[in-house]
């Protein structure tokens, strides 16, 4: 499908040979090589560079006595994701908090944007929500490795009992590559529906009515960001908590 947003237009001018080499070398071929970039991925570049700029702005406008409406949402944000992350995590959830908020604005960002018309919320192509459940999946492992070591992660992976560890092992090998399959299919599936449900009533209904599904759009988007950055949570938990 051609691009339709001038953000996208303005990226394939300037990126579009680096990215069709980049797609060479890992032997993929975009159906459109002059325009290999979509709107999907650009408005995916827009959230992170909005993001960064919104984060620098706070960086420089701290103020211990007179905080900004910026820095007071930042805070409320900040404290309401690290309060979540130490009451699963426990000890040692600073170090997480980073990449869970990170997670959940990027998640949060990506879906209310469906609402904008136009423009199609990033999270309702399964590659986006499939991206974040791969980096999630890659991220918490990798913790898990360096805080019990590679032995003692891999018998994470054998439970308690010993002599059931040759079942239990398989098991919790696919139960854990199902969580990338579970991660995807629920944001995508939501996000999917909500667009679609949003977008048939206001095709049937132009006023008044769909205001009520918009509304359930907003629910909807705020609510799967905020399972998405929980479960990203619970899995962080039960990599690097230690057996007693």
């Amino acid at each position: 499908m051609p691009e339709s947003l001038a953000i996208t237009r303005f990226l394939n001018q300037i990126f579009s040979g680096p990215v069709d080499a980049l797609f060479a070398l890992v032997g993929f071929h975009p159906a459109n090589p002059q325009a290999p970039i979509t709107d999907t991925y650009a408005v995916e570049i827009a959230v992170v560079l909005a993001m960064i700029l919104f984060f620098a702005i706070v960086r420089m406008s701290l103020s211990v006595e007179k905080p900004g409406t910026m820095q007071q949402v930042v805070e409320m944000i900040h404290e309401g994701i690290g309060g979540q992350t130490e009451q699963i995590i426990g000890h040692g959830y600073e170090r997480f908090q980073a990449f869970v908020t990170c997670i959940f604005l990027f998640v949060l960002t990506c879906n209310l944007l469906g609402l904008i018309p136009g423009i199609e919320a990033p999270t309702k192509v399964v590659a986006v929500p499939l991206g974040l459940a791969i980096s999630t999946f890659i991220y918490y492992n990798f913790y898990g490795f360096r805080e019990q070591g590679f032995v003692g992660y891999i018998k994470h992976f054998m439970g308690p009992v010993w002599w059931i560890s040759w079942l239990l092992f398989p098991i919790e090998i696919i139960s854990h590559l199902a969580r990338l399959l579970s991660l995807t299919v629920r944001l995508w599936a939501n996000m999917f529906a909500g667009d679609l449900v949003t977008m048939v009533f206001f095709s049937i209904f132009p006023i008044a009515v769909p205001v009520v599904f918009l509304a359930l759009h907003v629910g909807v988007s705020v609510i799967q960001a905020f399972i998405f950055m929980l479960l990203t949570i619970i899995y962080l938990s039960m990599a690097v908590q230690h057996e007693h």
